[in-house]
């Protein structure tokens, strides 16, 4: 694989099969604001899961539509596997899945036929189509509805279909956009529990997501941006080991120690280390969630990528 050299927080050098770095512009739509990713370098390890943490909503969906070929980048460079993404884009698109924020189904056409016209456009041999359709069908236990029509599908059901058909030409990397966002808790649990044996399988993974607890579970690297600028990156749990073992809350009612005679604390709470708590030591303020609220909000989303 060809890709640059990437450092961790401990200042190994990793190497993967996602690079990018330059300083990078990305154009997108006519009208969309221009995202400036400064500086920055990514290296994905082969069949890892990696997220990026970002607190602000547009560098994530745009690095993401880079790397899958969707944008052009104005300068700069990325590789996917060795391809430049725009040099060899279409080598990069034969190597690459991407199930985006807006399902790419057809809600009149039935799970079964969403699979196989995937598979068609994606020019796979007709005769691999319908068995690769039953494999993914079976994998993603939407067998007992594949013959119904999409648009009877739960959300979490659509969203594993989408996923499933991102999948139809055995991509060795595969891109997940908030792939879990809007799903209640039961249907995410599963969704991310597939994406785990997707990893396990050999599949590397890019995952952005709104919600820090999923990239504390489910990302093997986390690399937290911030400004533009990779300032950490290692595994979840050297990061939160970097805090220590513990983290001791006081709660104060009222505001603080101006209204108290004494130091008694209204609460106190001892718990390990988050990647919301990693986020903060870093960057000096909370993630924050789409609608642009911090955590100290009460906003269960976070800005996760």
């Amino acid at each position: 694989m060809n890709s640059a050299e990437n450092k961790d927080s401990t200042g190994q050098g990793q190497k993967g099969p996602l690079d990018g770095k330059g300083r990078d512009h990305y154009r997108g739509q006519p009208g969309d604001r221009r995202v400036h990713r400064q500086d920055l370098r990514r290296a994905v390890e082969p069949k890892y899961a990696r997220a990026y943490l970002k607190f602000t909503e547009a560098w994530k969906t745009t690095a993401v539509r880079v790397l899958a070929t969707v944008l052009l980048p104005d300068v700069g460079r990325a590789q996917v596997l060795g391809h430049d993404v725009v040099r060899d884009a279409e080598a990069v698109r034969r190597r690459i899945g991407l199930a985006g924020q807006n399902a790419a189904v057809d809600p009149n056409l039935t799970g079964r036929e969403n699979l196989r016209m995937v598979g068609i456009l994606g020019q796979m041999p007709r005769t691999d189509v319908m068995p690769r359709a039953a494999e993914l069908l079976e994998r993603f236990e939407l067998s007992s509805a594949a013959d119904r029509p999409l648009r009877t599908y739960s959300g979490g059901m659509q969203r594993r279909l989408d996923i499933a058909a991102s999948l139809m030409p055995r991509p060795p990397v595969l891109f997940l956009d908030e792939p879990t966002t809007g799903l209640d808790l039961p249907s995410r649990n599963e969704l991310w529990e597939m994406i785990r044996e997707l990893v396990s399988d050999g599949t590397t993974v890019l995952l952005t997501t709104q919600y820090l607890e999923e990239a504390d579970r489910l990302a093997t690297r986390i690399a937290v941006v911030d400004d533009g600028k990779v300032i950490a990156n290692d595994t979840p749990e050297r990061l939160k080991s970097n805090l220590g073992n513990t983290i001791v809350e006081l709660g104060l009612r009222g505001n603080g120690l101006a209204d108290r005679d004494d130091l008694e604390p209204d609460t106190l709470t001892v718990r390990e280390p988050s990647i919301d708590d990693v986020f903060l030591a870093l960057t000096g303020h909370r993630a924050e969630s789409q609608d642009g609220r911090s955590a100290d909000d009460g906003a269960t989303k976070r800005g996760a990528a």
